[in-house]
């Protein structure tokens, strides 16, 4: 039998070698986790000793949230302290869109708790059109008590909705101050960039809304304030811990006005059922009383963000409600013209006061036919009486005389033509026609040459004039100021919160007409007897003031050769706009005023009682009777 023989030196061979082997791979594995150690370390060292205070900086971040305080907007009050825009606190309920996977399913379960209207849905939808996904849109403003008690209870159910405490604007006078005062709205891309552009946008942070129209825009810087700030820290679940440190928030600084709220109203209800604007002002100072524009809106219906159908019906309203008509409405002026025709007259040497001119009752011109509104015209007529009676053919014949680059020239020292620089942004500068004008208007040749026969027009206030309210209330201002026309604000002062410093906004002389004071004189005395004996005698009889005015009728569409008006054959949105210029007392003016009537026919008729329901209630205090629509009366309607 065999024996199995054994080699120990193999054996050993083989252990020494998986010795090897494994001393050899924890050597390797040593080394490694040495290295690691020490890129550790090294990495370690890096971010605590050479990027300690950088990271430091960045924990405190963590544990600190800085918080804005919105500052409280400053309010808005007429010239006796009326309120006519300020501030209350309310809870929101709003919702952060980029936290909320579907927004309509969470409204409606919402919905089942706090009550959502139809109305709220559609302006949540348009102001989540306008924003970002990460600003929290509130989707119910005004919350009771109860609601919000239901919400905290059900806090859980939403993620990404949460009640907030915020300041609200309110208007409490309604659509008498819209078009004036304004409103404010949610600060929109292009506001954003602006702020940003002009290094506000560090006082903007924390603030969803900014002024948008009217005093609310024009005086924006103002009435904001201040936005203060809060440090808090928060613990890791983001939540409030305690306050560090607070800087308050300044409140924006008080706007007064020079308009006085009673007088808005009285001018607001002697419209009646019309459409039209009225301006009112101080002419010693260019202070504006009064600031019309009707129809008017619910200023209210902007602050929470309109909802689509109300903007709708605003927008789409034939009454054109969102047009600022005493700003930046255009209409010819009518016979309102003429008294600044006739001081042209006399300032160019045209006619002198006593000139007769004899009116048959037409002009006629390069084969055209200018018809005076009196049939068979006036006899003879000179200065005084050409403005009494309101003659067109004596107009006819001096527009002829003076030349349309002379009444230009004159007129614009009125300012008819220009913006008024009054505190309000968008006025329109009008239209003052001239040779110039009309090149530039117009691309083709034929169309850039001026034709005498349209300066017969423009000399009755037709043709291309175009004028806004408060450019025909500023013209009439500097007649009865003697010439020295001053620049139309509507802010009295500025008075800082926290001062009570006022800071007065100071009448700013703008010129001086250099006239003739015996030329002005003549047309101020017939500018009396317009409302004595004249086409404005009827709306001022038994006046116990002396007051100047002139009546004016402007064309809404052109008559063909021959066509006579006659206002009952004609749509109510083509008839005639009424007109009226006024200022009284005569010997020491406190009240200038313009007054446009939409399609409400003869001046007479309809704008200069306006003019006699307001003067009354700024002189006598006298209450007025809205305005009716009436028939036609030429016998004290002549223009």
């Amino acid at each position: 039998m065999s024996e199995l023989v054994i080699n120990p030196g193999v054996e050993l061979r083989n252990s020494r070698l998986q010795i090897y082997h494994f001393r050899l791979r924890l050597a390797i594995a040593s080394g490694f986790v040495l290295f690691m150690f020490c890129v550790l370390f090294v990495r370690f060292f890096y971010l605590q000793v050479i990027q300690h205070e950088h990271y430091n900086t960045l924990a405190e971040a963590n544990r600190i949230s800085i918080v804005p305080i919105v500052p409280s907007r400053g309010i808005i009050v007429d010239r006796n302290g009326v309120l006519l825009a300020h501030n209350y606190s309310a809870y929101t309920l709003e919702i952060t869109p980029g936290r909320v996977d579907n927004i309509d399913a969470l409204i409606d379960e919402l919905a089942t708790v706090i009550e959502i209207t139809p109305k709220d849905r559609r302006r949540f939808k348009k102001l989540l059109e306008e924003s970002k996904s990460f600003e929290s849109l509130s989707i119910r403003n005004r919350l009771s008590d109860e609601e919000i008690a239901r919400f905290a209870a059900n806090r859980y159910r939403f993620p990404g909705v949460e009640i907030k405490a915020r300041l609200f604007r309110q208007y409490p006078q309604g659509d008498l101050f819209s078009h004036v005062v304004g409103h404010i709205g949610r600060i929109n891309q292009r506001e954003l960039d602006q702020l940003e552009a002009d290094g506000l946008d560090a006082n903007y942070r924390g603030t969803d809304y900014i002024g948008k129209v009217g005093l609310e825009q024009s005086y924006e810087t103002h009435l904001h304030g201040t936005t203060g700030v809060e440090e808090v820290e928060i613990d890791a679940g983001g939540r409030a811990v305690r306050t560090l440190s607070r800087s308050a928030p300044v409140s924006g600084n008080n706007l007064v006005l020079n308009l006085d709220a009673k007088l808005q109203e009285v001018v607001y209800r002697a419209f009646g059922e019309f459409r039209g604007a009225l301006v009112a002002i101080d002419p010693a100072t260019g202070g504006v009383l009064a600031f019309v524009s009707k129809p008017g809106f619910d200023p209210n219906l902007f602050v929470d963000g309109i909802d689509p159908q109300n903007w709708k019906e605003l927008n789409e309203s034939v009454d054109r409600p969102m047009v600022n008509r005493a700003l930046a409405g255009t209409y010819p002026p009518g016979s309102t013209f003429k008294p600044f025709m006739a001081l042209a007259a006399l300032t160019y040497g045209k006619r002198r006061p006593e000139q007769t001119i004899g009116d048959p009752g037409y002009f006629n011109f390069g084969g055209h036919t200018f018809r005076d509104d009196k049939v068979g015209g006036h006899g003879y007529v000179d200065m005084y009486k050409s403005l009494v009676v309101s003659c067109d053919t004596y107009y006819y014949l001096l527009a002829n005389d003076l030349g349309i680059d002379n009444i230009s020239n004159f007129m614009r020292l009125f300012g008819f033509g220009s913006r008024a620089g009054i505190d309000l942004a968008g006025e329109s500068p009008g239209i003052l026609p001239s040779q110039e004008w009309k090149r530039q208007r117009f691309k083709r040749p034929d169309q850039q040459k001026w034709y005498a026969g349209e300066t017969i027009s423009v000399g009755i206030g037709q043709g291309y004039n175009a004028y806004t309210p408060l450019q025909l209330a500023q013209a009439i201002a500097v007649i009865a100021n003697d010439g020295v026309m001053f620049r139309p604000h509507i802010a009295e002062y500025i008075e800082d919160i926290v001062t009570h410093k006022r800071t007065v906004v100071e009448p700013q002389p703008m010129g001086t007409l250099g006239v003739k004071p015996e030329h002005l004189k003549v047309v101020k005395d017939a500018l009396v007897g317009v409302n004595k004996e004249g086409t404005g005698a009827r709306a001022f009889a038994g006046a116990p003031y002396v007051s100047a005015g002139k009546t004016g009728t402007a064309q809404v569409i052109a008559l063909k050769q021959g066509e006579k008006y006659v206002e009952s054959r004609v749509a109510e949105r083509h008839r005639d706009h009424a007109l009226f210029i006024a200022y009284a007392p005569a010997e020491a003016p406190k009240i200038a005023l313009a007054v446009l009537v939409e399609n409400a026919g003869f001046g007479a008729r309809a704008a200069a009682p306006i003019a006699r329901q307001v003067i009354d209630y700024y002189l006598l205090g006298k209450q007025p009777t809205p305005l009716r629509p009436g028939k036609d009366d030429r016998n004290d309607a002549a223009d």
